[in-house]
């Protein structure tokens, strides 16, 4: 028994219905919001919520990303301050310190921008470029209290 001529109709249906769900209906191809998935109701131009605990945040961070966090030196961190980044509004906070290498040397402090979003650290930046530019630095010696 081979299949009849109309019995694609229900699959070809179904996957168009599966496809309008998927999209957010028919009319989300004519609005933007279709565009992505956002988290946030951040449309990037409004003002950010200040991250009150941007330092135990930091903290938490290097801990991880460090390879040996323990013996940090001439770590500085500057308050965090509203910058663009990636055309949104957001707060920044800079810092600069040198971590022990593999090999028990230290290389010059590098400065990084942590980026905050609603309130909360983000990511780390590398390159912190313009960003850190006119940046006012504090001590931050809680960095080199740091522990495995």
């Amino acid at each position: 028994m081979g299949m009849g001529k109309t019995s694609w109709w229900p699959a070809a249906g179904l996957a168009l219905l599966l496809t309008s769900c998927a999209s957010g209906g028919p009319a989300a191809f004519m609005s933007e919001d279709s565009r992505g998935i956002s988290y946030t109701d951040d449309r990037g131009v409004a003002n950010q919520p200040f991250p009150p605990n941007y330092r135990a945040e930091l903290l938490a961070y290097l801990r991880t990303y460090l390879n040996n966090p323990v013996g940090v030196r001439d770590g500085v961190v500057a308050e965090p301050v509203q910058r663009t980044v990636g055309g949104r509004l957001r707060y920044v906070s800079c810092l600069r310190y040198a971590a022990r290498e593999s090999d028990g040397s230290y290389r010059p402090a590098k400065e990084r921008a942590a980026v905050y979003v609603d309130g909360r650290f983000d990511r780390l930046m590398e390159d912190a470029g313009e960003l850190c530019a006119g940046a006012t630095y504090g001590a931050f010696p809680e960095i080199a209290a740091l522990t495995r």
